[in-house]
């Protein structure tokens, strides 16, 4: 029984109620990609639409996920420039009829961090061509705050390297970028396991969007399942507001008035 009932995630036109978005890519087979997004109750789910293939022997990706539950959320993996990134986000939208797209431009093949001025450039004209943009970026609150004023969606900092799995590498530039933000705040990138999940969501951030952390699992099943519980887990401790730190001991019970204590018998 759930003692709360969160508000939903409102990106543009669209609501959702989980705050987990997941992947497509690394899985060990399509049979278990589709046991995963289900065991992750999300409600979106990103696809690289470069790699789709429509003629794959055995049927495309887009076969192996339910329409009817998950909105697909297409992203412009693999572009280096603006130029690219737009032509794929337009391509997305012939092919999958949708107005989102999570922009992604690299500009280091290395880290696949991102050339934050080729996504500004790249963002201002997606949105000018009425697309919901959901640009991926570095942990910069400046870029953050650039891209919302030219209309994105969302912002979607990064918290690690894609792939790495090492959680949040830097959690005060995240709690900066939501603190500012007017648009919600999608960790994008890095989270690990269960416990990044839900370290995230105690930063206050809006969701997270994993493929790694779970397809890369050796149970991604289970792990799909374990990251949808920490990033609830999370969204309800911060909402819910921690308690205050503190250097020294603080007793649970008063001591003062507890039969035979010092405090008592004075």
């Amino acid at each position: 029984m759930q003692s709360f009932e969160d508000s939903p995630l409102r990106i543009g036109a669209y609501e959702f109620r989980s705050r987990l978005i997941v992947g497509t890519g690394k899985y060990p087979s399509m049979e278990v990609m589709q046991a995963a997004h289900v065991a992750s109750g999300a409600e979106m789910v990103t696809v690289a639409i470069r790699r789709i293939d429509l003629g794959e022997r055995g049927g495309s990706l887009l076969d192996y996920i339910d329409r009817s539950k998950m909105t697909i959320l297409p992203n412009t993996a693999g572009c280096f420039n603006a130029r690219e990134a737009v032509a794929t986000a337009q391509l997305a939208r012939e092919l999958l009829e949708t107005d989102l797209i999570k922009l992604e431009v690299i500009g280091d093949t290395q880290t696949l961090h991102p050339d934050t001025r080729e996504t500004l450039v790249a963002a201002e004209q997606l949105v000018n061509d009425g697309f919901t943009v959901l640009p991926y970026i570095g942990d910069d609150p400046v870029a953050c705050a650039q891209l919302e004023s030219l209309g994105c969606a969302a912002v979607m900092p990064l918290a690690a390297p894609i792939g790495s799995g090492l959680g949040i590498c830097n959690p005060y530039t995240i709690r900066i970028i939501k603190e500012r933000a007017g648009v919600p705040v999608i960790v994008d990138a890095g989270v690990g396991t269960a416990s990044d999940a839900a370290v995230a969501m105690e930063l206050g951030v809006d969701a997270l969007l994993m493929n790694t952390g779970i397809a890369a699992a050796q149970n991604p099943v289970a792990m799909a399942e374990a990251m949808a519980l920490a990033t609830r887990a999370g969204r309800l401790a911060f909402l819910s507001g921690r308690m205050e730190k503190r250097l020294y001991a603080n007793a649970s019970s008063p001591l003062q008035g507890l039969i035979g204590s010092t405090a008592s018998s004075q």
